[in-house]
């Protein structure tokens, strides 16, 4: 019943929601009906795929946190970079690959999913970040670099990751980044 109250809220929030949103108002309205019909398995999985139309609106907010290419460089974001997020317990996710001057890495984003909060005990522990690898300081957030990929937790729930490149080009890119706002990332 919860869900189906939240679902409901939704529906009323998104209204006026852009035209993407359509199909989110669309499949709560179909959850709705099936519920009113007595299909509850039905109005479950509409609800799940509004679910799955939010969070692919959410980690379009994410992406925009990407850092924009050096000179020099290129930058490629990869699509539907949250797919495979699910084995994960879930979230949002973007990634990008940057190239330029015959080098390459990708960085990686990862929100609202139980292996950040899992991490976040770890990673939010500068002492402990020290013990796993080469500790380094992005504007004021700690990173740790270890086997060529770089780590870092911001405002214990962004997860992001540079791996694949050089430490000095991966940081250059890092540093581009608002964490403060990252931090207060909701969409």
């Amino acid at each position: 019943m919860r869900y189906f109250l939240s679902a409901l809220a939704l529906t009323a929030i998104l209204q006026p929601a852009a035209a993407e949103a359509d199909d989110i108002t669309d499949a709560l309205s179909a959850a709705l009906e099936a519920y009113e019909e007595g299909d509850i398995q039905f109005a479950l999985e509409e609800i799940a795929y509004a679910t799955q139309l939010l969070n692919a609106l959410k980690a379009e907010g994410l992406q925009n946190f990407l850092p924009e290419p050096l000179p020099g460089w290129t930058r490629e974001i990869t699509e539907d970079a949250g797919a495979s997020l699910g084995f994960m317990g879930g979230g949002i996710a973007a990634e990008a690959e940057y190239t330029g001057g015959g080098d390459s890495f990708q960085i990686t984003m990862m929100a609202d999913n139980q292996m950040v909060a899992s991490l976040g005990a770890m990673l939010g522990n500068s002492a402990l970040i020290a013990s796993l690898g080469q500790l380094e300081r992005i504007n004021r957030e700690s990173f740790v670099y270890s086997d060529g990929e770089l780590q870092g937790l911001v405002g214990n729930r962004v997860l992001i990751q540079a791996r694949g490149g050089e430490l000095e080009d991966m940081i250059a890119h890092l540093e581009q980044l608002d964490f403060r706002d990252l931090a207060d990332f909701d969409q």
